[in-house]
């Protein structure tokens, strides 16, 4: 351990930094994203996209993908643990925000908020992010951003790889080991990935440990894809089963503590998530002008909870069926038409004898047109509408909706309406403005809808409404970049103005001794953004500095859940080489979150607090391989601290404290 901690502070000391933040490197305004409707350079585009690539570089704290995300201005995560935890874009979670994986939606129950996304970096090549509305595409949810997880790239033709793969938290003595082949032949090509993640309790700043703050992956990814004349098909499977220590109030009384680097779970109380996915991308080429993205898909999402001892007690499984038929016709150079049709069918049952939700099924389709106009070859102008409807029917489910409960099995039909329009300005390669105004919707799930049960993670008896109206967002959105060789700067700010706003709240009533909160809603306003700069001193030395605030109330004056902190995160880079074969790239940061007072009713506080990391990487060739290796410090001071997007801080439970994350990847 001395020796490492000796390495990482004399690359701090030696001057090093800039985490991987991705929202204002100028490099990216040229990456072409095959995120929502089309494939283009970003700057084409009068959306918010950012890209962030997965490599030795930027697993800081990568515990999981939001770990990776939240190194995003406006991007934060609200965690359960290292294990548990959710994408928030500007203050929305949940099903305000959209994940596609292999361009289609992942749907894996995330109402509840105890639950993570299920998913990591595993197999993945980099993620795409968008900030606001999409909703002409994707239908209801796509109302806070998007998440694209792209999948590791084809191998070059008639070539072959394998690679290894190890990452290490010194915090859990824990971490993935994963291997991958991948090969191609001509017209073909396939590849097969598997992995391993595991973790121990994490200890925080004051040393203590977190007792059941542990968790576990098994992972299986299988690709095969052609291409056949005018006709291009990846196809995608892929398995995993993960646990995830559950935590209460009670923990420490309900669980003996056992060894301190123990593992286990099937004794322990542990959520239990085990995902299948197929699906197939279809590019078809009709005419040189006429292009058609037909992409199919299977989910299977079971989700069970081991309250201890091994019983299983909720047991869900969420079966999706999806499609989604895109037309991009070219009229000309300055004319493009795209069309799009998105269907869902979804159905949930329950096997387990506690429920939360009943028995159901959902359905959704949705329809759009999007019309590009080139006005000229630097100002491009976009309009698009979309149309769609959400049917979801509840059955009956003893204990949830039975004739003694005040929610009755329902039929329940949602149209809704959607709108973008925007426009990009690019006079040359140091100027780009954005603009765009777009509404969304948001169905509200079945949760807000017909739950009626005891959340046991937050001892909270929850009951739904099946009256609730759809959720509308209306939103403003502008993005400034300028950037030169030596300098850049970015500007994002945004307002979202929301008509029935759905929300959760305590009300005076209590089941059997447990407090109980209803759903409701209201109109509410959200408004904020991000600025960064960024200095290039020398080729190899840069400077950076990051805001990111925002503020979320609803009309009554109450500040919404889980607002993030206003937060400010100045950066350093420096690049150099040991010798002419081993380049290093370093960088140090201080995340410096302000304290946040603006809560909701009922929420905690939580105080500033200010994180120092820092780490370096490097990507060499050695004879035929090519070796990746990155060696992370995270919360260098161990500082004992509560994140205000921390549920464990309900509890009285510190975030992690010192980790040291080393990764190593290897291909032949």
């Amino acid at each position: 351990m001395k020796f490492i901690l000796s390495i990482a502070f004399s690359f701090v000391l030696f001057g090093t930094a800039i985490g991987q933040t991705i929202d204002t490197i100028p490099q990216l305004l040229q990456e072409v994203t095959v995120m929502a409707y089309k494939e283009e350079p970003t700057k084409l585009s009068p959306i918010n996209i950012s890209v962030l690539r997965l490599n030795s570089e930027n697993y800081s704290n990568a515990f999981n993908l939001c770990d990776l995300l939240s190194s995003t201005a406006g991007v934060s995560m609200l965690s359960t643990g290292n294990g548990i935890a959710k994408p928030v874009i500007r203050g929305l979670y949940g099903n305000r925000i959209l994940i596609l994986l292999n361009g289609l939606k992942f749907d894996n129950q995330q109402w509840q908020e105890e639950h993570g996304l299920g998913l990591t970096s595993f197999g993945l090549s980099k993620l795409e992010l968008i900030k606001g509305p999409i909703g002409i595409l994707y239908g209801s949810e796509a109302i806070g951003g998007v998440i694209n997880l792209i999948e590791e790239s084809r191998p070059i033709a008639n070539t072959r790889q394998t690679d290894f793969g190890l990452t290490f938290n010194s915090n859990t003595l824990g971490g993935m080991i994963e291997a991958g082949y991948k090969e191609s032949k001509q017209n073909r090509w396939w590849r097969f990935r598997v992995g391993v993640n595991n973790n121990a309790d994490y200890t925080d700043g004051n040393r203590q440990r977190v007792l059941n703050s542990r968790f576990d992956g098994y992972y299986l990814k299988t690709t095969y894809g052609f291409d056949r004349k005018k006709w291009s098909s990846t196809n995608n499977y892929s398995s995993s089963f993960n646990r995830f220590g559950f935590i209460f109030n009670d923990i420490y009384d309900f669980v003996e503590p056992d060894s301190r680097w123990s593992r286990k779970l099937s004794e322990n109380p542990s959520h239990m998530v085990v995902l299948n996915i197929l699906s197939s991308e279809n590019k078809i080429s009709l005419r040189k002008n006429l292009l058609m993205n037909i992409n199919l898909g299977v989910q299977s999402n079971l989700r069970m909870e081991n309250e201890g001892g091994g019983a299983i007690s909720l047991n869900m499984h969420l079966l999706t069926f999806q499609n989604l038929i895109k037309v991009v016709y070219k009229i000309n150079q300055k004319h493009t038409l795209i069309f799009s049709n998105l269907n869902t069918f979804e159905d949930n049952t329950n096997y387990g004898a506690r429920k939360i939700v009943p028995d159901a099924r959902l359905q959704e389709s949705n329809v759009s047109a999007n019309y590009e106009l080139s006005l000229s070859p630097y100002l491009i102008l976009e309009n698009g509408i979309g149309i769609g409807e959400k049917w979801i029917k509840t059955f009956f489910t003893a204990t949830v909706n039975s004739p003694d409960k005040e929610i009755a099995p329902f039929s329940k039909q949602s149209p809704y309406f959607d709108f973008f329009s925007g426009l990009t300005y690019f006079p040359n390669d140091h100027f780009n403005i954005k603009f765009n105004l777009a509404s969304g919707v948001r169905v509200a799930n079945l949760a807000e809808l017909s739950s009626n049960g005891l959340h046991e993670g937050i001892f909270i008896y929850e009951i739904g409404d099946p009256q609730l109206k759809n959720e509308q967002i209306y939103s403003v959105n502008f993005f400034l970049n300028f950037n030169t060789r030596r300098f850049s700067f970015s500007l994002s700010p945004f307002i979202n103005f929301f008509a029935d706003y759905i929300y959760l709240a305590p009300v005076d009533e209590n089941w059997f001794g447990f407090p109980v909160s209803r759903y409701k809603q209201q109109d509410a306003v959200q408004y904020g953004g991000e600025v960064s700069v960024l200095a290039t001193i020398t080729k190899d030395l840069s400077f950076k500095i990051t805001y990111a605030g925002m503020n979320s109330q609803t009309k009554d004056g109450n500040f919404t859940p889980y607002t993030p902190a206003q937060k400010i995160t100045p950066l350093i880079r420096y690049n150099f080489k040991i010798n002419s074969h081993l380049p290093i790239q370093s960088y140090t940061n201080i995340e410096y979150n302000l304290a946040q007072n603006n809560t909701a009713p009922l929420e905690i506080a939580t105080p500033e607090y200010a994180l120092w990391n820092a780490g370096c990487s490097s990507i060499f060739q050695s004879g035929d391989k090519q070796i990746e290796i990155g060696l992370q410090v995270n919360n260098i001071l161990d500082l004992a601290y509560f994140d205000h997007l921390s549920r464990f801080k309900n509890y009285g439970l510190l975030n992690i404290g010192r980790n040291f994350l080393i990764s190593l990847k290897m291909k032949l």
